[in-house]
């Protein structure tokens, strides 16, 4: 529910605010006063584009601020999900600055004006004389049909079943591309992984050949440089063991001459272990290494493999070898099942579109049902709205799976008698026209989530009998939901539970529009003068009072 509104500098509009009443809000006013203009004001908090031509100064910015009620609307959830503070009461903010730049708030946190559109359609639901093309799109149409037919659950399940069914086309759909893909490569990939294959690598196995390798080159050399040290370290007349041994007897002599010594002679027995154990070792590299050409042979040729196929493939090592080994099966893999895989697919995408088609199948069911009580208590209403002669029909068509269902579904409409029932979208705007879709907001108050509706001279072509029958269906609505209608008829204006009257100011330079609350004898005035123009007379401010009093 719209709780406030505040309009600066908008078209004529220098300074507007009001707070409509939570039932039935009338606005009445001159022609050109900018009754309308306040629509396009409200149609910036719903999203709508706007640029700098609605600047009333060119040189300010332009700040238009609903607060809206919503405590009871459940948006909780798209709060959520739009990352923005839940708050009772909400507030929309829209701003055009002069350099046509507009930026869009929602309890001051700014949002995309798509965000702001998705929130408005919960908010506000405007209908004016000249707009009837959103009734005459069949999506829309399709929506009354649901709303009507409280078919809720069932388009719940069927979109379930179709969100399934698109994943499983679309997963068929991709598996059949990369099939096309692999099958082309199969065999070139079928060819690297079994040269890969063939080599059977293993971690670590490049380094440990090249130590390898670096080794078996040089074995002569290294088994020879071996043998000449142990010869150093062990001859027995002038080795560095046999010298180190005497060294070690003289330090146990000074030891004994003196505590001091001590630590060097555990020093020297320290590097005769040390050496001994060099040598040891030593002795066993020289036993374990041979002058093996032909092994070297076999190492090299490894190597040469490996180097080979690391250039060829573009890595540096043999793990790398092996995750592209790794990939590669995967894809061979995939391809020797591919028809297996495909064939799995198409199963559970058939299964899912026989689901989709039984629930799409029980959700039309559901809408056909709706189509002859729908027509007649539209019937009824277009007769109580001074069209006796008015006929409405439904048209449905069978179509592919959409996430709507499988149904094209059409109001067929005429206001004559004789004249066989047409789609919306062919039927001429007019009064009939309007009341056409008021009957249809009437039906709808209670059954979509309307919790504010504007009626911009939905009146139009109307009058007498028709017209007080139409501000007391207003009422009805008005009883649950918050209306605001733009009027220009007296028995219509008189019946709102608020009256505001729109009007121009001419004592600046500029023409402005303002806008004031009607109470007592101004409301009667005001409904006098719509009676009887500039100038009522006793009569007609008698015929005010009783509309008011009715």
């Amino acid at each position: 529910m719209l709780k406030s509104l505040s309009i600066t500098n908008y078209a004529l509009i220098q300074s507007l605010e009001m707070e409509p009443n939570k039932s039935l809000n009338m606005i009445t006013g001159e022609t050109g006063a900018g009754k309308s203009i306040m629509l396009g004001a409200v149609g910036l908090l719903l999203g709508n584009r706007a640029d700098t031509k609605a600047l009333l100064d060119i040189d300010k910015k332009c700040v238009v601020e609903g607060n809206f009620s919503i405590q009871d609307y459940g948006l909780e959830d798209f709060f959520k999900n739009e990352d923005l503070d839940f708050e009772r009461e909400s507030i929309i903010r829209r701003e055009i600055s002069p350099s046509g730049k507009s930026r869009a708030f929602i309890n001051d946190t700014p949002v995309r004006l798509e965000t702001l559109k998705e929130l408005g359609k919960f908010l506000m639901d405007i209908h004016s004389q000249h707009d009837n093309l959103q009734i005459g799109e069949g999506e829309y149409q399709l929506g009354l049909v649901d709303a009507f037919s409280a078919s809720k659950k069932e388009k719940s399940s069927y979109g379930l079943s179709f969100k399934i069914y698109q994943e499983k086309k679309k997963d068929l759909e991709k598996l059949s591309n990369e099939a096309f893909e692999l099958k082309k490569e199969a065999d070139f990939n079928k060819f690297q992984l079994e040269e890969l294959s063939a080599l059977r690598l293993t971690e670590g196995e490049q380094e440990e050949l090249e130590n390898e390798q670096e080794i078996l080159e040089n074995a002569e050399d290294i088994k020879s440089k071996i043998q000449e040290i142990l010869s150093q370290l062990e001859n027995e007349e002038f080795g560095g063991l046999k010298t180190l041994a005497l060294a070690n007897q003289g330090v146990q002599q000074l030891m004994r001459f003196a505590h001091k010594f001590e630590p060097y002679g555990e020093r020297f027995k320290s590097v005769l272990i040390e050496l001994k154990d060099v040598a040891a070792s030593l002795e066993e590299e020289d036993a374990l290494i041979e002058v093996d050409f032909e092994k070297l042979e076999t190492v090299r040729e490894r190597l040469s493999k490996i180097y080979h196929l690391q250039q060829k493939h573009g890595v540096d090592s043999v793990e790398e070898l092996m995750k592209l080994e790794r990939e590669l099966a995967d894809k061979v893999f995939q391809v020797e099942n591919l028809d297996e895989a495909l064939e799995k697919l198409q199963v559970e995408k058939d299964l899912a579109e026989k689901d989709l088609l039984e629930k799409g199948e029980v959700l039309s069911k559901r809408r056909v049902s709706a189509f002859q009580p729908f027509a007649k208590e539209l019937s009824s209403l277009l007769q109580q709205l001074g069209m006796e002669n008015a006929q409405i029909e439904f048209s449905q068509e069978k179509i592919q799976p959409t996430k709507n269902g499988l149904d094209k579904i059409d109001i067929l409409f005429s206001a004559n008698k004789g004249v066989k029932p047409q789609v919306l979208k062919q039927v001429a705007s007019g009064g009939e026209f309007s009341r056409l879709i008021f009957a249809i907001k009437y039906i709808m108050a209670d059954k979509m989530a309307l919790p504010t509706l504007i009626f911009d001279e939905i009146d139009t072509g109307v009058s007498g009998e028709v017209a007080l029958q139409m501000v007391r269906m207003m009422q009805d609505i008005a009883k649950k939901h918050q209306v605001i209608c733009i009027s220009h008829l007296p028995q219509v204006a008189a019946k709102g539970n608020q009256h505001y009257f729109v009007y121009k100011d001419n004592s600046s330079e500029k023409t402005i529009s303002k806008i004031k609350l009607l109470q007592g004898e101004e409301r009667i005035l005001e409904i006098a003068k719509m009676i009887a123009g500039e100038n009522p007379s006793n009569t007609a401010f008698e015929n005010a009072r009783e509309l008011l009093e009715r």
